[in-house]
């Protein structure tokens, strides 16, 4: 198994169909993506390294770099351009003797000053490899062998390096798409960065199924949409806040029409009910799918179809209606289980912890070894259930658990009824150390209106909905809560601003 394997059928399948870049042609075909992967691969055997890092937004250097790595045996490792200067100097010290495809002349001299890293432009790296003669394909099928490296987001600490084998992210591949499944006139807009897992699984997805690549380097709502309108994109990937901003801007701009998407797909947090469904109102002809994944599991573990949405959503009975807060159901590849603490399988509806057995699964970390137990499970520390229809619930990470007065209270639970109320736009709720409870719950919101805003009001609210146990101690209005670019709520940004005031 090799990375490349899946861009050799798409060559020699549907070599004269548009890769990456516009429906106007002027983009590279699948047969050029390969020809010039070739060419990229002996261009980086050239510089001696033991791997290749992409420091940049996304742009046609991406593809041709992933493949070039893949043919050329070197682990590809897309660094986040977004971190501090010294943050990423740190993580290039930790992959030297690396070669990188960077952005700007700064990036570059930042880099530069590291012993054992050597740097280009994006552009030039293209420039370089566009001409020449096109190697044999001699690329090692050891299934064993590093395709990716993904740094985690760091944030309980230094980051840690994911380690993607080719059998993880081939198995994932084959497990979940169809060769040359796409129409030719299909295009997917990839707006994720490219450090992001689901970044490097659309791209590796679409090669696959023949679909056309349509990049957007920085996220804007009224870019992607003019940019779905312009290039007739067909398939997107977005996280939570990105569709809440489309959402929004789609709604105040109603003469713009969205008539090609097919299919919507969304992840990487946690996605307010409120705002699918507001969604599925604006876009009644577009397939909307909930991914639920981790970077240890080569994206993907479990989805909510499309067919589940219109369901649920138009659904009378409140448990099936609540299905639209669901990750839906796991691959068939894949096994997953919610376990106590004392790794014992629960029964339907017990919350836990989700862990998840398969071929895709790596739960390795560069350094560390795997943290599989024996008989292959990775315990992702993500807490949810699995309801009687077998849908998954994820209900957060399990150290975000707030635990007041010995009872274990999920997050999530919270945050799902504060979102109902109706000046509510966003909101999470954080447990703050307190002497008498060992904690107390603190919702902060973001609210529609701030002048209409009442906590004694919204508290009784909640208190309709919840156990008098689960009510919010304290609601707190703010402006917006922290997200990471890749969508996270960022938790402890807010416990810690909490705990101060506190």
């Amino acid at each position: 198994m090799n990375l490349m394997m899946l861009l050799e059928m798409a060559s020699s399948g549907f070599g004269d169909r548009v890769a990456i870049g516009s429906r106007d042609g002027s983009g590279m075909t699948y047969q050029d993506l390969y020809d010039q992967s070739g060419r990229a691969s002996e261009y980086l055997n050239q510089h001696n390294v033991e791997h290749i890092s992409f420091l940049s937004e996304s742009s046609p250097a991406l593809p041709v770099a992933l493949f070039a790595a893949a043919w050329a045996g070197l682990p590809f490792i897309p660094l986040n351009y977004r971190l501090q200067d010294a943050e990423l100097q740190s993580l290039a010290e930790r992959i030297t003797p690396t070669f990188t495809i960077s952005d700007g002349a700064d990036l570059q001299s930042l880099l530069s000053d590291v012993d054992d890293v050597q740097t280009t432009a994006w552009h030039r790296f293209l420039n370089d490899t566009t001409k020449g003669a096109i190697p044999e394909p001699t690329w090692n099928m050891d299934p064993d062998e590093i395709a990716i490296l993904l740094f985690t987001s760091g944030t309980t600490g230094a980051p840690k390096a994911a380690v993607l084998r080719h059998s993880h992210l081939v198995s994932y591949i084959l497990g979940s798409v169809e060769f040359m499944g796409a129409a030719e006139e299909e295009a997917t807009l990839v707006s994720v960065p490219p450090y992001h897992v689901a970044g490097m699984a659309a791209m590796c997805s679409s090669v696959y199924a023949g679909r056309r690549i349509v990049q957007l380097p920085s996220f804007d709502a009224d870019t992607w949409i003019d940019l779905v309108i312009k290039e007739e994109v067909t398939h997107a990937m977005v996280v939570p806040t990105m569709l809440a901003r489309i959402v929004e801007r789609l709604d105040e701009q109603s003469a713009k029409k969205i008539v090609s998407l097919k299919a919507l797909s969304y992840g990487g947090g946690k996605m307010p009910r409120p705002v699918i469904e507001k969604a599925l109102e604006l876009l009644p002809e577009t397939n909307f799918v909930n991914a639920y994944g981790l970077t240890e599991t080569s994206s993907t573990i479990s989805v909510l179809g499309p067919e589940d949405h219109r369901t649920a959503y138009t659904s009378s009975d409140p448990d099936i209606r609540q299905r639209l807060a669901s990750a839906g159901k796991p691959l068939p590849t894949l096994e997953v289980s919610i376990r106590d603490e004392s790794g014992n399988a629960v029964s339907a509806g017990v919350s836990g912890e989700i862990w998840v057995r398969g071929e895709q699964v790596s739960g390795e970390y560069l350094g560390q070894g795997k943290k599989l137990t024996d008989d292959g499970w990775f315990p992702t520390n993500d807490g949810g259930s699995i309801d009687d229809g077998g849908y998954l619930f994820v209900e957060g990470r399990i150290d975000d658990i707030i635990i007041r007065g010995g009872e274990n209270i999920s997050p999530g639970e919270i945050e799902d009824v504060l979102l109902e109320h109706p000046n509510i736009r966003d909101a999470a709720a954080i447990g703050v150390p307190d002497e008498e409870w060992g904690e107390i719950i603190v919702a902060v919101v973001v609210l529609h209106n701030r002048e209409d805003f009442s906590e004694s009001a919204m508290k009784d609210f909640t208190k309709e909905l919840l156990r008098s146990s689960r009510t919010p101690d304290k609601i707190i209005p703010l402006d917006e809560l922290p997200y990471n670019e890749t969508g996270k709520l960022l938790r402890r940004v807010i416990k810690a601003d909490l705990v101060k005031r506190h």
